[in-house]
């Protein structure tokens, strides 16, 4: 069941949670066929969608309950704001508008939509607050809730498309998503709902065109993401503190939203960890700091008279470039103990670091 759900969630998100491809493009579990997952709204649909290469030999398909063998049946749906959608009797998911999200109390599995123009204002707006005053909503920093179609709210959206994930509406139309343009009907072939996807993305505003292209106009997505172009960074915070959401930490401040663990660092004025949503980020409380590590989700937990040293490696970028914002030596031990784990701290810098004076 745990393979389901992660399978589902990827669907969900848009966010593929497999390691990253190799320079060769090998992912190390061997070619796909097929897309990834496929959800299917109505069982009159199922046959053509099985039929065709969309379907391969390491496809999941969710589908009504008793639609047939090799699909994994399902109650409810996954797409429509205020529904249930259910595996058996074990896994209840609730679907909810991003609007509504913040008025509801979340007591399971809820997954929030962008479903139209005033939900991904909500979601800008939001952002906008925590950036500003380091104020995140809390039904999103809650373990039990995720946010859907993540690319095309400023995560990355590389490999984001239909060999990930398929949605077969109940009019039989395909896309990313239930908030997606259409990209062909059920029972087309993977190769053409790829090129209709890279058609629409090669002429789009910003990246991830289709998956909410049916409910938000494309240049006003496309301009709430260029006016923000730390989206991506804001959407690993909210990792972040799910992840300590879900080990019973709540509360916890993040460096670069609404300030600094180390006050001092707020007059760097071209920080290094404004942007990467690939590079770690500092959380703290009043008893400890920890380090999450976006690549591949950990959460590192280390003393807080350490955080100051981890933040200026973060927000300088080097070494070299901390010169004056801590003591030299030290700040090379924390590179290297984090450099012993896997984690490297030093970003490249974006722009020279200088003091707002």
């Amino acid at each position: 069941m745990s393979e389901i759900k992660e399978r589902l969630m990827v669907w969900a998100t848009g966010r593929d949670s497999r390691p990253p491809a190799a320079p060769d493009g090998n992912t190390g579990t061997g070619a796909q066929i097929g897309c990834r997952t496929v959800v299917v709204e109505s069982a009159d649909h199922l046959a053509p969608v099985l039929a065709s290469d969309i379907v391969g030999p390491d496809t999941t398909v969710f589908a009504p309950e008793g639609s047939g063998d090799g699909v994994v049946g399902c109650g409810g749906s996954a797409a429509e704001s205020g529904a249930e959608f259910s595996l058996g009797t074990d896994f209840y998911l609730q679907v909810q508008s991003y609007g509504i999200s913040g008025y509801m109390s979340v007591i399971g599995p809820t997954l929030v939509r962008v479903a139209d123009t005033a939900d991904l204002e909500a979601y800008v707006a939001d952002a906008d607050r925590a950036r500003q005053e380091g104020v995140f909503p809390d039904f999103l920093a809650s373990h039990v809730t995720q946010l859907a179609d993540l690319p095309a709210l400023g995560a990355a959206a590389e490999g984001s498309g239909p060999a990930l994930r398929l949605y077969v509406a109940a009019n039989g139309a395909l896309s990313t998503s239930p908030g997606g343009l259409p990209l062909g009907r059920a029972g087309d072939g993977l190769a053409a709902v790829e090129a209709e996807w890279n058609r629409i993305n090669d002429h789009a505003g910003a990246p991830c065109a289709v998956s909410l292209g049916a409910v938000v106009p494309g240049a006003v997505r496309a301009a709430a993401l260029a006016q923000r172009p730390w989206l991506g960074r804001y959407l690993v915070a909210l990792d972040a503190l799910r992840n300590l959401s879900g080990r019973a930490v709540t509360g916890a401040a993040v460096s670069g939203f609404g300030g600094r663990c180390a006050a001092h660092l707020a007059e760097v004025t071209h920080p290094a960890d404004a942007t990467g949503a690939e590079v770690p980020l500092l959380l703290w409380t009043d008893d400890a700091a920890y380090v999450h590590v976006p690549a591949d989700g950990r959460m590192l937990r280390l003393r807080r008279e350490a955080a100051a040293l981890v933040e200026t490696l973060l927000v300088c970028g080097s070494v070299d470039a901390a010169d004056g914002y801590a003591d030299r030596e030290e700040l090379r031990d924390v590179e290297r103990a984090f450099a012993d784990t896997g984690v490297a701290l030093c970003a490249p810098v974006l722009a020279p670091v200088s003091a707002g004076r």
